[in-house]
């Protein structure tokens, strides 16, 4: 492939080259679009949303779930030199309205189930021009309104390298979310940066997580475009396991989560490693990478048993996804492996991670003090995260700089990594957010897994009962403390969690205790959740509900 210096070059290279191959797809196949029909959609949609005035530079917003119309609209931006970015669909509208205002959107693209949402914030939002909703007539009238003589590939050939491709916001744990901003450059040197990962061949990946996460963007958005790779798109991200038979996909990026939720479906089923593989769907998966989160050790060497090379990587938004990265055949599980092709990668003197090269954000949108303060002279990012490099250059991350415990003895220890540990003992366990710092000892705030936790009680004759009901329930929290106990077991004696507590609530994404991308908003859940901290340490028993 010859060097290309935009996505918009990539993708009329790659939608010529595949032209008769499936680009988008529904489940069933009942939708789906080849990447000729791709670029002619791209084509029409890009000349109707400049004849809205959409010009180089420009933002436009959409909140959609994961579905075709999603990657034509935002493809038809990029080519004329505009920024799509994404907003998460569990936005409130508070974050509606700072995200848009923030960017500076002319236009929203959305689907009926948030028009409300993005209705109600509109008259605070005074940049917004257009609201297009999917499915509806006005929607199918921007592929038809462009003018005829509109010049589409002079319009894409205008775009440049340092143009932006996108803004991902962060979804940080204090304070308004920063807008990261994206080059098409960032991107083609995170292209770059997969080599030795994953090859230049189409195959066929899901796109289920939000597009607003830098992760999906790239996974099945930009590497899709490249690749060539069929898409299939699950509206609903909690129903992706069950995608995976159909689509027998060919690439696969998931959180530590959904990992641990195909570990625990599988383990006890009869079958050798083909059968098994099958099962899931992973049979012909080339390529399985996790990543966002801290991986279990014992979840990587399961897979790793069937068969299944599950790679642990390691990046943010401000690097375009992905820095470091095992590589076939060459894993060390524990680690995030070597930095991509590409990547500098050098440990500051308290530990801290710097990262430098081309997948290096341009900036923080609107804020040229934090860009600085996240940006040295010499064009090193510091990441916020720990680590440790062994002697071959394998990462390992010890945890994000401002969250490690130290509790009275002095002994540093990463929350992440307990946490990581806990949460692989058992599937009943969905998050536990670890508190000792400045403690004698640790414990652990517990919520359920509200599938897990229907299947337990179905099997525990608890038929019925919701997961509020069921964290009260002996039998619930006798497991959660079996599987304490079997955390404890492969934790030093600092990091043990001594006594839990099992709440009776759900935590969602974007919550008070999650952030959009189910990171735990640490501080947040220590406020909230003060009196129940204190009264662990007051007690004298190990477990409670």
């Amino acid at each position: 492939m010859r060097a290309t210096t935009t996505v918009c070059e990539l993708f009329q290279l790659t939608a010529a080259r595949h032209a008769e191959r499936v680009a988008l797809r529904t489940r069933g196949g009942e939708l789906e679009i080849t990447w000729q029909e791709y670029g002619q959609r791209v084509r029409a949609l890009a000349a109707g949303l400049a004849s809205l005035g959409l010009a180089r530079g420009d933002t436009l917003a959409l909140m959609l779930v994961s579905r075709p119309e999603f990657h034509l609209v935002d493809t038809a931006v990029l080519h004329l030199g505009a920024v799509p970015f994404s907003l998460y669909n569990s936005s409130s509208a508070e974050q509606i309205e700072y995200l848009l205002n923030d960017s500076g959107a002319r236009i929203v693209v959305t689907e009926q189930t948030f028009v409300e949402l993005i209705e109600r914030v509109r008259a605070d939002c005074p940049a917004i021009e257009h609201v297009f909703v999917v499915g509806t007539p006005s929607f199918m009238d921007i592929q038809l309104r462009g003018d005829p003589s509109f010049d589409f590939d002079a319009r894409w050939r205008e775009v440049q390298p340092d143009d932006l491709l996108t803004l991902i916001y962060t979804s940080g744990t204090t304070g308004p979310p920063k807008g990261v901003q994206i080059t098409h450059a960032n991107y083609l040197a995170e292209l770059r940066a997969f080599d030795g990962i994953a090859e230049f061949a189409p195959g066929r990946v899901v796109s289920y997580f939000p597009m607003a996460h830098i992760a999906e963007r790239v996974v099945s958005h930009y590497n899709a475009i490249a690749y060539g790779h069929t898409v299939t798109c699950c509206p609903d991200p909690r129903q992706v396991i069950a995608y995976l038979p159909e689509v027998r996909p060919t690439f696969f990026f998931a959180v530590p989560r959904i990992w641990e939720k195909l570990k625990a479906a599988l383990e006890g089923r009869p079958g050798d490693a083909a059968e098994l593989r099958e099962l899931i769907g992973l049979d012909r998966a080339e390529h399985a990478l996790v990543g966002a989160a801290p991986s279990s050790v014992e979840v990587l060497e399961f897979f790793h048993s069937l068969g299944i090379e599950v790679l642990e990587v390691w990046g943010l938004s401000e690097v375009t996804g992905l820095a470091t990265a095992n590589r076939p055949g060459r894993a060390k599980l524990g680690t995030v492996g070597q930095a991509a092709t590409g990547v500098e990668l050098r440990l500051a003197d308290d530990g801290e991670v710097l990262v430098r090269g081309g997948i290096v954000m341009a900036g923080y949108r609107n804020a040229p003090e934090k860009t600085a303060e996240a940006i040295d002279s010499d064009g090193w990012f510091r990441t916020g995260d720990v680590g440790t490099l062994d002697d071959d250059g394998y990462l390992r991350i010890v945890d994000r700089k401002k969250e490690i415990i130290i509790n009275v003895a002095g002994e540093n220890m990463s929350p992440a990594n307990i946490e990581a540990r806990i949460k692989s003992s058992s599937p009943l366990i969905g998050q536990a957010c670890v508190i000792g710092d400045r403690r004698p000892y640790n414990v652990a705030l517990i919520v359920l897994e509200a599938d897990a936790a229907a299947a337990f009680a179905q099997r525990s004759g608890l038929e019925g009962r919701s997961v509020v009901a069921l964290a009260h329930e002996r039998a619930v929290i006798d497991e959660i403390a079996a599987a304490v106990e079997r955390a404890n077991v492969r934790l030093s004696r600092p990091e043990q969690i001594k006594k839990f507590l099992v709440l009776d609530v759900e935590w969602e994404p974007a919550g008070d205790e999650l952030t959009p991308t189910l990171k735990l908003r640490r501080r947040p859940i220590e406020r909230k959740y003060a009196d129940e901290i204190e009264a662990l340490y007051m007690q004298s028993n190990t477990s409670t509900s």
